[in-house]
């Protein structure tokens, strides 16, 4: 009943790479009881918020639940995936997911990021509860308390510093392994037309928000010019856009400190491809000078290791097409 768990102490011993991956294969594979997708859920929302620790390693409640809130948004509402559990009664993820779409009447056309900002956080509420009484416990017991920390009543929750790191070193291979088994048991327990293109569905949780506010800030502070090749960006006839300096497709979300001004040249070409890191210098200054200027809001638990490990994780996971700007 490790599911009924309000705290977790982490265990401290020490796990080599190897034996974190027998244990992570044994928590993805069906050696591990899952009778639901809540652990599948669990790890795509620690893996979307690898570089939102802070330096004592832990992430908040509030965090885990608006990844998890997106993965049932998606799934449940956006496909109409409603089996995600194995019992004769709905999953309460689902149930809750349900009831809070039609309860304020939202499309089911939209996509999460599309509904309005109040009713998210009231969502990611509703989700937080949730995970209380189902998630975090149940993972925390099938990884022997070696993966993390718990505590529902400061709701925060600590991952084990050598995980992190395998997790933010080995990123890409267990997205893709979490979203094939998530989609194996979603497709045992749904019917068609809902599974039709399932992996694509399963993949698909994190949607492109616009970064016209970020654009707002950016040119608020800095002058406007292209971060890559310095062309200046002021005349009213030159397109300014932002740009994710380490690829979207890699972090998959927005954070003010990893996004830069660009002109429409530079960013059609550098697409997902990480500059040069003759950049990686700038960009650390740069976010120097933001953090003097901005909320801690916008710049929170950034810290300039953080971009320089994000590059070299972004490496290590495949992202090793270097781009550079043609200068004119």
């Amino acid at each position: 009943m490790s599911h009924k768990l309000k705290v977790g102490e982490l265990q401290v011993d020490y796990m080599t790479d190897e034996e974190i991956w027998r244990t992570l294969t044994n928590v993805l594979s069906n050696k591990s009881m899952k009778s639901s997708t809540y652990k599948f859920a669990l790890i795509k929302s620690i893996i979307e918020n690898l570089y939102q620790v802070n330096d004592k390693y832990e992430l908040t409640y509030d965090q885990l639940a608006y990844g998890f809130a997106k993965v049932y948004w998606n799934l449940v509402v956006h496909h109409n995936l409603v089996k995600q559990n194995r019992g004769q009664k709905s999953a309460q993820a689902v149930t809750v997911m349900l009831d809070f779409q039609r309860t304020y009447g939202i499309p089911k056309e939209f996509s999460f990021d599309k509904i309005n900002n109040s009713l998210q956080l009231k969502l990611v509420s509703k989700m937080k509860t949730v995970m209380k009484s189902n998630v975090y416990g149940a993972l925390y017991g099938d990884t022997k308390g070696q993966f993390y920390a718990f505590d529902h009543k400061t709701e925060h929750f600590k991952v084990k510093p050598s995980v992190l790191e395998f997790m933010r070193k080995y990123q890409r291979l267990i997205v893709n392994l979490t979203n094939h088994h998530m989609a194996k048991m979603i497709e045992d327990l749904n019917e068609v037309p809902s599974i039709n293109y399932l992996l694509d569905k399963v993949e698909s949780i994190a949607k492109r928000s616009s970064l016209k506010p970020f654009e707002k800030v950016l040119l608020h502070h800095f002058e406007a010019s292209c971060f890559y090749c310095g062309k200046d960006l002021s005349n009213r006839n030159r397109k300014t856009e932002v740009d994710h300096f380490i690829p979207w497709s890699f972090v998959q979300s927005d954070q003010i400190w990893n996004l830069v001004l660009s002109c429409r040249t530079c960013n059609n070409n550098k697409r997902a491809k990480l500059p040069h890191d003759q950049y990686l210098e700038l960009i650390v200054e740069r976010n120097d000078a933001l953090k003097s200027y901005e909320s801690e809001m916008l710049m929170k638990n950034y810290h300039d290791q953080k971009i320089i490990l994000l590059y070299d994780y972004s490496i290590k996971n495949g992202f090793d097409d270097i781009w550079v700007p043609q200068r004119s």
